[in-house]
């Protein structure tokens, strides 16, 4: 009997070597870099439009789907503009980040308008019905930040520029993939008050309107930490690879268990023989 336990053991050893399925060299081959997506070379969020009907961002600083002349610009002679433009990543984010302790969110973004954004002060036609310049930035569902941009002299593009230092409250050092894709709003009200008399000869007032440039005038920094390239944190905050990621881990870890036991149960035997 101490040959079948002899067998046993070699069985056991067998199945207990590690089996690769297929080319290794294949199956770690990892797709090329999505210049979308972040890196370690690129941390720079850009927006984009195709003029009126969608808005996007992502980490490449360029894209042939935005307008041509990369600007959006609406008008209106007389009433309200209401922006609210939400740029949100697309493709998904498909990385875990980390975001420095102490970094900074840095904002740089082109506006223009026409006519009043300021309410009461009896310069212009705006009651309440107006709003400052906003540049709001989120992580999915949750607010990171929102700029709000003091009244500047009508008819003049101006260079928003802002920074933001992140911390660990509220949970914004860590970006998890797309539970909590990035999304950039824009949002202001502008009014305009623009009357013409005398069958169109004499004009009053003034139009409103407003304008932001996209790509490399429209853009944020973050301050993605250099840990967030690493594999063992794409793979979770503990580093470990789940069972699925290793080829063949489970048939290994279910062979070495039948195995074993065939061993146990040829010890058994061999006992009760003695």
């Amino acid at each position: 009997m101490r040959g079948k336990a002899l067998l046993c053991l070699i069985v056991v050893a067998l199945l207990m070597t590690p089996v690769q399925a297929g080319d290794v060299s294949v199956m770690q081959q990892e797709p090329a870099e999505d210049p979308k997506q972040p890196n370690a070379n690129n941390t720079t969020m850009y927006i984009w439009a195709n003029g009126m009907s969608a808005y996007w961002t992502h980490f490449n600083n360029n894209d042939t789907e935005s307008v041509a002349e990369n600007e959006l610009m609406e008008q209106k002679d007389n009433g309200v503009i209401t922006i609210k433009y939400r740029f949100t990543m697309d493709p998904s984010l498909d990385k875990r980040l980390q975001m420095t302790e102490g970094g900074e969110m840095r904002g740089n973004f082109q506006v223009y308008f026409e006519g009043d954004q300021t309410n009461g002060d009896n310069n212009g036609p705006c009651q309440s019905d107006c709003d400052f310049l906003n540049i709001t930035v989120f992580r999915g569902a949750n607010k990171v930040y929102q700029h709000t941009e003091q009244p500047w002299p009508a008819g003049n593009w101006k260079n928003i520029v802002f920074s933001h230092t992140l911390t660990e409250e509220h949970g914004n050092l860590l970006w998890d993939g797309t539970n909590d894709n990035p999304i950039i709003e824009v949002s202001m009200k502008v009014k305009g008050d623009l009357q013409s008399g005398f069958g169109g000869i004499t004009q009053s007032g003034d139009a409103a309107a407003f304008g932001i440039k996209l790509g490399e005038e429209g853009q944020l920094e973050l301050p993605i930490d250099e840990s967030s390239w690493e594999e063992a944190f794409q793979a979770g905050e503990d580093g470990m690879m789940d069972s699925e990621d290793t080829p063949g881990f489970t048939l290994v870890v279910a062979s070495a268990a039948i195995g074993m036991a065939m061993f146990i149960n040829a010890s058994k035997d061999e006992e009760l023989e003695e």
